[in-house]
């Protein structure tokens, strides 16, 4: 044992002067696919970082993400306890003999780097509680993945022991963690509590108020209320929670809403509005958090999403203990595969303004498959533009200074908040530990039916309030690009929402507000008048697919797989918007295509066909239309020019209307149905 690591009697570390900041978490049920992200088996000892024969400050980049995860690689831990020991009952880890289990894992280890970057600590204080035979071994890792032995403390002790190490912060600058192994002796080992904290007179939890949207899913949302009655620790630093319901299918009416309202007592509010979308509900929470005065905090929360709730106390600890208020946010998990990190970090590539992981993150990691040690770009800290508001913890001082969100119903809300509270001094900070499972985007696809109309109209409201680049950088090249390409889908309902959106972009901002209270039915309508916006469930309730001249050698439209290939099918796909359609193609469909393979470049060459749905639920027959192709983009060509040819105007247009746009005053006619264009 090193000198930074002390032996006491078994007890409680929960002093004055101490805070702490994360604990020892189990999985609630023994499942596999869960189980890797809590505890681990370790079956061999290989670092997951870089070869240390890699230059120091070489080529990170040169590192593609894929190949870090090569599954070739071997692995340093096995999939959970299965053979190394077990969960005990009393929430704690008990390891065989001569067997070792890590806490080196998502949920259990601790993200050094983060709290080195955004606090004033200069040491972490691990404390573990334990009983028998065996080691503890403390690691800590580099930004580049490689693994350092830090401490450690053999055990031989049937009536328990607490050991402290205190372990600096000063090498994690660029990124790492700490963990701990057990590893048992000739008896058992068991670890009967853990955590890590720091000494400081910030000892008071700050108060929140949770926040949840609800659109018709008291399947989702009740258990989820459930959840959170369950927690006495969680339950004491909430002030409230309040559900927005916006939808018809009400909570209150779930049989187990009951039980819910019985477990949360009067700190369970629920409220009803109308369909005001995510920045409607999500801008009513935060109003009502900010107007009753009381909370530190205001936690937003998704209807669909199933909590770690030791992540709700994480993230309110580390935002005490912040050296500048900042908004705290959580990761994401896929609620269908449930080892499977959806959403690491998430950033805005300025110059084309899109969202996406923040380098070198990637979407869709699976900790199953390739654990926290052995995953080399996780170790470097990210630095994020915002966070989704499936999980957020936003402090009340920043709304009260830069207003609710702006009235923008669905998509992009959360990633201008976020970028406007970062242009005020107040970062965000997606804290490793702090998760949620969520069904993830993957299954849907946002730039098609009526959700396009947001995405693109949001996308350039968001870019004239923040984009650092003259025009917009690439924006509205993209824009015009992504126009064309829904008409060469055939996808024209789409397009006309695209082209909607676009007029009311140029329209100005007075409208937003009327907007987020009509739009929705009114794109709804529009898109019922084609062919792309009207879908069946069985593909057996369209014409058989038929041509009268059949594929060259019976090949069928090819996928290409490289650029070239791409660029040609897109060129004559191009050209072929000029000719008239084939025969047989307003009578029958000429192929049937999955909407994994609905790339626009082969949907192109198609004058028909059978397009099915991203959640693969119904199917739309899309007809190839030459007059209904011109016409749209002749307008799209003449609106993207004014839009680039006016943009510095309407940026100061945007601009100047942002303050009035996301006032509490003016939501709060929003939110009572009044409108005032």
């Amino acid at each position: 044992m090193s000198e930074a690591a002390t032996v006491t009697p078994s007890a409680s570390n929960d002093d004055e002067g101490f805070r702490v900041v994360q604990r020892l978490v189990l999985p609630n049920d023994q499942e596999l696919d869960v189980q890797s992200l809590y505890v681990s088996g370790i079956t061999s000892f290989s670092s997951g970082g870089d070869s240390m024969s890699r230059q120091s400050g070489g080529d990170f980049e040169s590192a593609s993400a894929d190949e870090d995860d090569d599954d070739d690689e071997s692995e340093s831990e096995g999939s959970g306890m299965s053979g190394f020991g077990r969960i005990t009952d009393a929430s704690g880890v008990a390891v065989d003999p001569h067997r070792r289990v890590t806490l080196g894992t998502y949920f259990n280890a601790f993200p050094a780097s983060y709290w080195r970057r955004w606090t004033e600590f200069s040491a972490v204080r691990l404390t573990v509680r334990l009983r028998g035979h065996g080691s503890v071994i403390v690691y800590r890792s580099t930004a580049k993945g490689h693994v350092v032995r830090a401490d450690s403390h053999r055990l031989d002790s049937d009536t328990g022991e607490t050991i402290t190490f205190d372990l600096p912060l000063k090498p994690f600058i660029d990124g790492g963690w700490y963990w701990f192994d057990l590893e048992g002796g000739l008896g058992e080992l068991v670890l009967e509590d853990a955590h890590w904290g720091f000494e400081t007179d910030k000892v008071r939890s700050g108060r929140i108020t949770i926040g949840i949207t609800t659109f018709n899913r008291p399947d989702f949302c009740v258990p989820q209320l459930v959840n959170l009655a369950s927690n006495p620790a969680v339950l004491e630093i909430i002030d409230e929670i309040v559900v927005v319901d916006q939808g018809t299918n009400k909570i209150v009416d779930d049989p187990g809403y009951e039980a819910a309202a019985a477990g949360l007592g009067s700190k369970l509010r629920v409220i009803e509005q109308p369909n005001l979308g995510g920045s409607g509900g999500f801008s009513r929470a935060m109003n009502e958090a900010t107007s009753m005065g009381a909370s530190d905090y205001v936690l937003l929360l998704d209807d669909d999403v199933v909590c770690e709730l030791e992540g709700m106390l994480r993230a309110v600890a580390f935002a005490d203990l912040v050296k500048t208020p900042s908004l705290v946010g959580g990761q994401m998990f896929s609620l269908y595969d449930r080892s499977v990190m959806h959403a690491y970090g998430e950033a805005i590539a300025k110059y084309r303004w899109f969202w996406g992981p923040v380098a070198p993150s990637v979407h869709g990691h699976d900790f199953a498959k390739k654990s926290l040690r052995a995953t080399s770009w996780m170790h470097r800290r990210i630095d994020v533009d915002y966070n989704g508001w499936w999980m957020c913890l936003i402090p009340t001082q920043v709304i009260r200074e830069i207003g609710l969100s702006l009235p923008m119903f669905i998509k992009w809300d959360d990633a201008e908040f976020g970028l406007r509270a970062g242009a005020a001094g107040y970062p965000t900070v997606t804290l490793p530990g702090v998760a949620v499972w969520h069904v993830p985007w993957t299954e849907k696809d946002d730039t098609l039916d009526w959700q396009a109309y947001f995405h693109e109209r949001n996308r350039l409201v968001s870019a004239l309030l923040h984009s650092p680049y003259p025009h917009g950088g690439k924006l509205v090249r993209e824009s015009l690009e992504n126009h064309t390409k829904r008409l060469m889908s055939m996808q024209y309902g789409t397009g006309e929402t695209i082209l909607l959106a676009l007029q009311d972009v140029l329209d100005g901002p007075d409208r937003m507000h009327h907007d987020i209270l009509h739009r929705l039915g009114e794109v709804r309508a529009l898109r019922d008048d084609y062919d792309d916006g009207q879908s069946k469930p069985e593909l057996d309730a369209f014409p058989a697919p038929r041509r009268k001249k059949l594929e060259k050698r019976g090949k069928g439209i090819p996928v290409p797989s490289t650029t070239v290939g791409k660029a040609k099918m897109a060129a004559t796909g191009l050209l072929r918007q000029a000719l008239p359609t084939r025969e047989l193609a307003e009578e029958h469909p000429e192929g049937i295509v999955p909407h994994v393979d609905q790339r626009w470049y082969r949907l192109a060459h198609f004058d028909s066909a059978i397009v099915s749905s991203a959640d693969g639920v119904a199917a739309s027959w899309y007809r190839r239309d030459p007059a209904q192709f011109r016409d749209q983009m002749s307008r799209s060509l003449k609106m993207h020019a004014k839009l680039y040819r006016e943009w510095d105007e309407l940026a100061e247009r945007w601009r100047t209307a942002l303050p009035e746009l996301t006032s509490p005053e003016r939501w709060k006619l929003t939110f009572e149905g009044i409108d005032e264009e």
